[in-house]
């Protein structure tokens, strides 16, 4: 009986867990088309899981009151009443012009999931506390059963059911889980006791409540973790390897963290927590890291810090929970902490830092949080062994920790500054956090002055530094010199535009945009091919590289989704494209494919779509919809250039299927500069021309040589996005 018992709840929390974790990315795919590609609308809806799944837990709190048996009819209520709003999808609304967009996100979302969402949320927590009233054993375990769910759930969507199912079929599939779900529960509530002495925890009248201080232990414990998964996504696609799908890889890891630190084997969990100082010690080694070198490296380096510290949090979470008759109190505190850590990454972080500082804040909050522990050899047993030295040495430990981080870079003396005195300088501070394992407040100091030694000074000088680094809820920009001769502008790791700062070659168009590119030789040679009046619309600003291509009666028009990025452009101490070339320039802010979907039809001769989100276009300006969007914004003898340059992904399947359906004719320039043009910082780029009118077509193919354009390379039997179907799998570079 007990083993029919706890398999039962085993598959119905880890079925509700799946399910959960399988809708958050389902619902924010169907966004994407009408609520557009901007993180801040990811943000939103991060905002309303964390806000819905802290009130479930909440929900099970309250409804614990109850008798259980009640309790299992209240729920089984609910679970019918929220199937009205199945099958599960995005409510067909529109918004008003008056309303704000974060306003709307946040009702859209609220509004077309918020029931299904909150019932589901409350799964794991009140099941836990049913197990706890049938005497099959401790409950606890069974939430490592729950997140094993939501990693299930979590992992299938990008690799199983995105490139296999269209949004439909997987609103229908999601649905009949969910009936599938309530019989489930529904199994579950058959084994509770019959209502009497045995309808509660056999503790509960005995237990006395958590008090506050342990709670707010609780909380602190939850949130660093879950503050260090976001962070740690911003950092490695930021800093490290913008490679798609590597989002997945931060929440899957803090998804199993907390099923090895709430299994009953208590192995794996206290190995790991055995070695999370010196993990934490490698992770501040890569905090400031900007990885060119060995990025995949760095990256694995990054996720296991985050893996063997977020387990170390959960496990010491796990050793100070309540007994059975709390277990919910528990779980909403949890939540809780779970949000603020939420809260602090995706909406405070982004208004008080232009740098991405939360990521080694958060290593430094993971050491002071670690669990008690002796320290790792004798020598600091000995070391520690008296409070005299426990000041003294700490003491000494700190100065000589905050000395040796400004020698290594070069603060103090600048003829010491070397790669060999770095070296040195951070090795005496790792063994000093070695030595100092077990002092968490000393070690959580030597953390912070490693992560210093190692680039931090520098990072922070360049965030103090008027105008260097920007950062928006679209990422963290940075206008540096590269060289005497160069101006650049990065989004992490990914070039996204270089001015020459020489004199006679400031205006000349640089980058992925020299003369003979794809764009450049459409751009020169628009005049001649729609007469002096030609209309120019330009998708994704960057540094106004292309604003000077603009000839005397030409009408352009940019479409940039960052005021941020707007504000880079347009300030001539940053770069002088725009106000030399277009100094009033028309830019209109917000989604490209928005905004284009409401201006007049044949707006544009040429359309350029150079947005970009890090390293590569936004899926959604590549579907069906997208093209037909702008082909009704073109002229019907317009061009539309698309740059598809980038390290991790083929477009040109996506093209070629989108061209063949929507009777494009397409050819792909692979812009290749010559060594002589050096001096120009001309880069390599793919571009790609389609037109609906074989003359204009014929016309531009003509230039740039011969083989100047080459036909794009198809994959037989590959299918153009929709925004009903797409999936970036098939064409990864492996």
């Amino acid at each position: 009986m007990r083993i029919g018992t706890r398999t039962r709840f085993v598959v119905a929390i880890c079925a509700g867990s799946f399910l959960l974790f399988l809708v958050q990315p389902m619902i924010a795919r169907m966004a994407l088309p009408r609520l557009g590609g901007a993180p801040a609308v990811w943000n939103s809806a991060m905002l309303v899981y964390q806000a819905l799944l802290l009130a479930g837990y909440a929900y099970a709190d309250r409804l614990g009151r109850l008798p259980v048996r009640r309790q299992a009819l209240v729920h089984l209520a609910l679970f019918l009443v929220a199937a009205v709003f199945l099958p599960i999808g995005l409510r067909p609304w529109e918004p008003s012009a008056a309303i704000d967009p974060a306003v709307w996100v946040l009702w859209l979302l609220g509004a077309s999931i918020a029931p299904l969402f909150f019932i589901v949320a409350a799964q794991a927590p009140l099941l836990q506390r049913w197990f706890a009233t049938t005497g099959a054993g401790d409950p606890y375990p069974l939430y490592a059963a729950s997140n094993l769910g939501s990693f299930a759930g979590l992992i299938a969507y990008p690799l199983i059911v995105e490139p296999l199912l269209s949004l439909k079929a997987q609103s229908l599939l999601w649905s009949l889980a969910y009936g599938a779900l309530f019989f489930l529960v529904y199994a579950c509530a058959r084994t509770l006791p019959a209502q009497g002495a045995a309808a509660e925890p056999a503790d509960a009248a005995t237990t006395p409540p958590p008090a506050w201080r342990t709670m707010l232990h609780w909380a602190a414990l939850a949130a660093v973790p879950s503050g260090l998964m976001l962070s740690t996504s911003l950092h490695l696609t930021t800093d490290v390897v913008a490679m798609p799908l590597l989002w997945v890889m931060p929440l899957g890891l803090y998804l199993l963290s907390f099923t090895v630190a709430f299994a009953a084997s208590r192995r794996l969990a206290e190995a790991l927590n055995l070695i999370a100082p010196l993990l934490l010690l490698i992770g501040a080694c890569m905090a400031f890291t900007s990885a060119t070198a060995f990025p995949v490296l760095i990256a694995a380096g990054v996720l296991l810090v985050l893996f063997v510290a977020s387990v170390a949090l959960h496990a010491h979470l796990y050793d100070l929970r309540p007994e059975p008759a709390h277990l919910t109190r528990f779980y909403l505190v949890m939540s809780v902490g779970g949000m603020l850590g939420g809260l602090f990454c995706a909406l405070v972080a982004p208004l008080l830092f232009n740098w991405t500082f939360e990521y080694p804040i958060l290593l430094a909050a993971s050491a002071l949080l670690l669990p008690a522990r002796p320290p790792l050899f004798g020598l600091a047993a000995r070391l520690w062994g008296t409070h005299r030295r426990r000041v003294w040495g700490g003491a000494i430990f700190l100065i000589a920790g905050l000395f040796l981080s400004m020698i290594g870079d070069g603060l103090l003396v600048d003829a010491w500054k070397s790669d060999e005195t770095k070296a040195l300088a951070f090795t005496v501070i790792i063994a000093l956090g070695v030595l100092a394992v077990g002092r968490r407040l000393l070690f959580a100091g030597l953390l912070v002055y490693l992560m210093l030694c190692l680039s931090g000074w520098e990072k922070m000088a360049q965030a103090m530094k008027p105008g260097m680094l920007t950062r928006s809820y679209f990422g963290v920009y940075m206008v540096a010199d590269n060289g005497p001769e160069q101006r650049i502008l990065v989004h992490g790791t990914t070039l996204h535009g270089v001015q020459n700062r020489r004199p006679d070659l400031a205006l000349d168009a640089t980058s992925y945009y020299a003369p003979d590119s794809g764009v450049g030789l459409a751009l020169r040679h628009a005049s001649a091919f729609y007469g002096p009046g030609a209309r120019v619309g330009i998708v994704g600003l960057g540094a106004g590289t292309l604003a000077c291509y603009i000839r005397p009666a030409e009408r352009w028009r940019f479409y940039e989704i960052d005021p941020a990025m707007v504000g880079i452009a347009r300030n001539p101490a940053n770069f002088t494209f725009l106000s030399r070339c277009q100094p009033h320039a028309d830019i209109a802010l917000g989604d490209a494919r928005m905004v284009l979907s409401r201006e007049p039809a044949r707006s544009a001769d040429i359309l350029v779509v150079d947005a970009f989100s890090s390293d590569t276009i936004p899926m959604h300006l590549l579907t069906r919809e997208a093209m037909e969007i702008y082909a009704r914004h073109l002229a019907p003898n317009g061009l539309l250039l698309i740059h598809i340059s980038n390290r991790y992904l083929d477009l040109q399947p996506v093209l070629a299927a989108a061209a063949r359906q929507g009777g494009w004719r397409a050819a792909l320039r692979h812009y290749k500069p010559d060594r002589a043009d050096d001096e120009h910082h001309y880069s390599a780029s793919l571009w790609v021309a389609l037109s609906k009118d074989p003359a204009m077509f014929a016309r531009l193919t003509a230039l740039g040589g011969p083989g100047a354009w080459q036909k794009l390379r198809e994959r037989p039997g590959f299918a153009d996005w929709t925004d009903d179907h797409a999936s970036v799998l098939p064409i990864l570079k492996y």
